[in-house]
């Protein structure tokens, strides 16, 4: 079942790192140094990545080999 988030586009941290099968402690490793996909910050202090961003944040990745 989808989550209210994730029915509106919107991903939590956890459900992002799922998805690209890294460590929360990476993820955030990544933000600290400007790698990660672009994020949210809702006023209560939790990060939000907009599924259109997560998509072109992987496609800006993708290799062309």
């Amino acid at each position: 079942m989808a989550t209210h988030t994730s029915r509106r586009g919107m991903l939590k941290v956890p459900e992002v790192c799922d998805e690209l099968g890294i460590s929360r402690s990476t993820f955030y490793e990544w933000r600290l140094k400007q790698r990660a996909p672009r994020c949210i910050k809702l006023p209560n202090g939790e990060l939000r990545v907009r599924r259109g961003d997560l998509d072109m944040w992987l496609n800006d990745r993708e290799d062309a080999a």
